[in-house]
């Protein structure tokens, strides 16, 4: 299975996460900030390696917490 990733919202944020394709496991690449961004809806797809390969997905909701307050 091969994994792939959508950032929905907001869509100008593509360099904060990142998803290993082999496995799905989803990686913080960038900052988060509370003030900027609280919360992020992704969208993982999944597609097999069959003939013809077969595709799934799931969605991701985030929410970023501000630890300060």
């Amino acid at each position: 299975i091969s994994y792939s990733l959508q950032i929905l919202f907001p869509q100008n944020e593509r360099d904060v996460f990142r998803i290993d394709k082999n496995s799905g496991e989803i990686r913080l690449i960038g900052d988060l900030d509370f003030e900027d961004v609280s919360l992020y809806r992704l969208q993982v797809d999944a597609t097999d390696q069959g003939n013809p390969p077969l595709s799934g997905h799931c969605k991701v909701v985030l929410e970023v917490l501000d630890v300060n307050d």
